[in-house]
């Protein structure tokens, strides 16, 4: 029967791209080479002993009655596109193949999905999303990155209407370049005098206040910038209403904390969000930034009821300041381990952002800074952690077999990460546990070329990779030939390191996958537009499709289990629409999903 199977298969595969094959550096050149396409195909279909890995034999078929068979469409494989597959009642795939060969595991009790031409791809992975705190800001004061003063103030005006008297008003998310002049405390005083306003820029790093809330804060002419924060100052000394990094995050603390229910609220909301667009499996970025411990709870319960559909992994906020109540969050995170939750990362802040704020941390001055200043800050930017404790703490967490996923913009905190990365292998070898630098806009190439042998990970932002306020931000703070090099996922790729994709949620507005799929292909605005931004970064479609489904699965530890559509993995799968390799390229951002499938289980259906 196995190789009557097999005849039947091939005859049916049709052509197309084949989501979990790896493009592979394979010349010293630093150009990209496909491995033997025979050799693949080889690899993924065929044992040693000749019979087919990637569709079940019809005998072992009839044994077990599939739980689930979507037939009649396109199924990307990484062997090609096929027209059916078929699941278990465990949640794995137990069969790929066309509809004919599909057809001896039908039984009475299985639920068949007519595909109808529509297409089947691996479930798509999130690999560095603020989810929690997505749910929390749905409900704030936000308008678009591209607002105006005027339009700001306006929502502002707007939202104290139906604010109490000394209630918070908290909102984002705006772009300084967008605003079109510099904000103050002024501006937001004049919409808003009796209530505190905190409002987060695109970056989530810098935070725009006004006079209440600068008092409630304590901040004074005579305060002192508070450890790894700025309070920006006017030419009398007074704090303007522009607080950079942790001088913002300790304002944060004075606005209420969400109360349990509202945890479970607005987790809920940013589950069912994230599988509307076909994400079964995530990296939750900054856990415990909220409420702590009550958020780890949050998330068990939301596993334990059945909330949580997705595979979550969550990275716990580590801050050198707080080092007792981090340790202590890290020593409880098992507690809250399940089944969809891992708690096993830990999360650090490097630097802030290479924009005007000059809060990233550069190896070279910026190019807008004061050639007169004495300032290391404000010409280089903050390292937020020196190297000498940031190398112990990554030797000790890799020590304790946990991820390390460091916020690193600028060129200075990617090298810092990858000394520190590179220093835990040598003290403690390598354990298996890959380690992320989150972000990365700017990498110089011989730190490019160290990650892979130091199993080094770099996390990207695709959705931030077209023309937007912020990247002009940017490019105004770094000049144009280091911001040209903003994001270079095509370079990364060069070299054989491993590169995730990460929407960063909230922080841009929406998290659609898709968006950044098309994106990190044009480099230009959703939908196409004139202008591009860092345009050499650029790669394929497939190749981007891969970084959201195998190599992100890859990252995870999870490739054995997830990332691809073959016969043993676990049917974590959506069904699209339309085909995102057979539509126009500048379409793929529209990509609509009709079922989200997570382990046979269909966790969303449009």
């Amino acid at each position: 029967m196995a190789h009557g199977a097999k005849a039947v298969t091939q005859q049916s595969k049709t052509a197309g791209p084949r989501i979990g094959i790896h493009v592979v550096k394979t010349s010293s050149s630093g150009k990209l080479s496909m491995i033997s396409r025979s050799r693949l195909r080889a690899a993924f279909l065929t044992s040693a002993m000749g019979a087919v890995i990637g569709f079940a034999p019809l005998a072992a078929m009839a044994a077990e009655e599939a739980a689930l068979v979507l037939k009649g469409g396109r199924v990307h494989t990484p062997a090609g596109v096929e027209q059916a597959i078929a699941v278990d009642a465990r949640g794995q795939i137990m069969a790929i193949g066309d509809d004919a060969v599909i057809a001896p595991a039908i039984g009475a009790a299985t639920k068949i999905i007519e595909l109808n031409g529509r297409t089947v791809m691996p479930g798509l992975h999130d690999m560095h999303v603020h989810s929690l705190s997505a749910g929390i800001e749905s409900r704030n004061c936000n308008f678009a990155p591209d607002a105006t003063v005027e339009t700001v103030l306006k929502a502002v005006a707007d939202c104290a209407k139906t604010r109490k008297e000394g209630e918070w008003i908290v909102g984002g998310y705006w772009n300084e370049p967008a605003l079109g002049e510099k904000p103050t405390r002024a501006h937001l005083d004049s919409v808003a005098p009796n209530n505190p306003v905190v409002l987060r820029d695109t970056s989530g790093h810098n935070r725009w206040v006004n006079s209440k809330a600068l008092e409630l804060a304590g901040y004074a002419k005579d305060t002192p910038n508070p450890e790894d924060g700025i309070i920006e100052r006017d030419a009398n000394g007074e704090p303007t209403g522009m607080l950079l990094e942790r001088a913002g995050y300790l304002v944060d603390r004075l606005v209420p904390a969400p109360n349990n229910e509202e945890l479970a609220a607005a987790l809920k909301w940013s589950l069912n969000e994230m599988l509307s667009y076909g994400i079964t499996s995530f990296t939750e970025a900054s856990a415990g930034s909220e409420r702590g411990e009550a958020e780890l709870a949050a998330w068990a319960e939301a596993a334990d009821s059945g909330v949580l559909k997705q595979r979550a992994q969550l990275c716990l906020n580590w801050h050198p300041a707080e080092a007792a109540a981090s340790d202590a969050l890290l020593a409880h995170r098992n507690r809250y381990a399940r089944d969809k939750v891992s708690p096993n990362c830990v999360k650090l802040f490097l630097d802030g952002v290479p924009t005007e704020g000059h809060t990233a941390a550069m190896l070279e001055p910026y190019a807008d800074a004061d050639p007169k200043a004495h300032d290391h800050a404000g010409t280089h930017g903050m390292l937020l952690i020196e190297q000498d404790e940031l190398t112990a703490l990554v030797k000790r967490f890799d020590a304790m077999g946990l991820k390390v996923k460091m916020h690193a913009a600028g060129d200075g905190s990617v090298r810092a990460a990858l000394n520190a990365i590179e220093a835990a292998r040598q003290a403690n070898g390598f354990g298996g546990t890959l380690h992320d630098v989150a972000h990365s806009n700017l990498v110089k190439p011989e730190d490019m070329a160290r990650a892979k042998a130091m199993g080094a990970t770099f996390d990207v932002s695709p959705y931030l990779f077209a023309p937007a306020p912020i990247n002009e931000s940017i490019m105004t703070a770094v000049g144009p030939d280091r911001a040209n090099q903003s994001w270079p996922v095509r370079a990364l790729i060069d070299t054989g390191a491993l590169v995730i994709p990460g929407s960063d949620w909230p922080v841009i507005p929406s998290v659609n996958p898709w968006i950044g799929i098309e994106t990190m292909v044009t480099r230009e605005v959703e939908g196409g537009s004139a202008e591009k931004f860092a345009a050499a970064g650029a790669v394929t479609l497939e190749e981007a499709i891969d970084l959201y489904t195998i190599r992100a699965s890859r990252g995870k530890g999870l490739s054995n289990l997830t990332g691809s559509l073959e016969v043993g993995k676990a049917a974590d799968m959506i069904v699209v629409e339309k085909d995102p390799f057979e539509v126009p390229l500048r379409d793929v951002h529209a990509t609509k999903v009709d079922q989200t499938i997570i382990g046979g289980e269909i966790a969303y259906s449009r």
